[in-house]
């Protein structure tokens, strides 16, 4: 019986030691990173959940954000309270049509753990309008970055001072142009309402100008500066494309975060044929490259890629105007 109270003493006491003089290991924080939500042109909200406090205090939680795909403490941060339990986090400062990277962060004596990476876009922002042109054709227009562009192509049939711009729907016609002139795509009426015209360098280069007042047929910098607010050649497409494929051939991986709204209007080529309506955009720009070509932009179905590319001028090409 001696024995057995011995024992006793012995298990006992172990674990009233093992209790008193043997903690649990400390460790980095559990965190979990909330979705982002209430996104606009400047701010957005998230949050996170510290779900461990491993076992030492949760000194500093919030949400770190960048551009980059990977954010830190040292990048731009929110401070939301301390402790173990749900913080909701509000982000500011941020810029319009542009992709971000957030995750959720703790930080105890041990160390900082972050949670899983989120990305989003913040909206186009801008002041949506309208502009009308000779024709009396209205487009609506949308503020991207620093400039105004129109949302639809253009399908006006007279130069600003009234003169007529001439309707070439043959093709030998066409491939002999010299001067200005238009056409509707496969000379359908649907795909002029749909996707406005198409139009030769000479056309865009006329002194008569067939952009609206107070518009103008953008610069080959112009297209640059579009495309770098958009994000770079690489992804700048897919924000300015249209979204689905009631328009575009599939696989359209468009977002139009931008409302630019880019329609696969195609082209003509310098023979009169018509090539790539539903796969392809294509611009104009006034930018001339040389005396055979001139300079342009184009979107294709198959990437988010925005191109800037030379065009050889008796090709049809779309037109977006935007404003002076």
């Amino acid at each position: 019986m001696k024995n057995l109270y011995l024992l006793l003493f012995v298990v006992i006491n172990s674990a009233t030691l093992s209790g008193c003089f043997f903690p649990k290991e400390k460790d980095v924080p559990e965190v979990m990173t909330s979705a982002v939500t209430g996104i606009t042109e400047t701010g957005a909200t998230s949050g996170g959940t510290v779900t461990d406090d491993g076992n030492d205090e949760v000194y500093q939680r919030g949400v770190c954000w960048s551009t980059w795909s990977t954010p830190y403490t040292f990048d731009n941060i929110t401070i939301d309270g301390s402790g173990k339990g749900s913080f909701t986090s509000t982000l500011t400062g941020l810029s319009a049509n542009t992709t971000y990277y957030v995750r959720a962060y703790a930080i105890n004596s041990i160390g900082t753990e972050y949670g899983e990476t989120i990305s989003f876009t913040t909206t186009a922002g801008g002041n949506p309008g309208t502009v009308t042109d000779i024709d009396g054709n209205t487009y609506n227009t949308i503020q991207i970055g620093t400039q105004v562009w129109m949302k639809e192509n253009l399908k006006v049939t007279r130069y600003r001072n009234g003169d007529a711009i001439p309707y070439v729907s043959d093709a030998n016609a066409w491939s002999s142009l010299t001067t200005g002139g238009y056409c509707y795509y496969d000379n359908l009426q649907s795909n002029y309402n749909t996707y406005g015209a198409l139009y030769n360098w000479a056309a865009v280069n006329d002194s008569r100008n067939l952009a609206p007042q107070g518009w103008h047929v953008p610069t080959y910098n112009e297209w640059l500066t579009l495309i770098s607010y958009l994000g770079g050649a690489s992804v700048a497409g897919d924000k300015m494309k249209e979204t689905g494929s009631a328009h575009w051939s599939t696989p359209n991986t468009g977002t139009n975060s931008s409302e630019f709204t880019a329609l696969p209007n195609g082209l003509r080529d310098q023979n009169g044929n018509y090539y790539a309506l539903y796969t392809n955009a294509s611009w104009w720009s006034s930018t001339e490259a040389d005396p055979v070509y001139s300079w342009g932009a184009a979107l294709s179905y198959l990437n988010p890629d925005a191109y800037t590319v030379v065009y050889e001028k008796p090709l049809g090409y779309g037109i977006r105007c935007v404003k002076d």
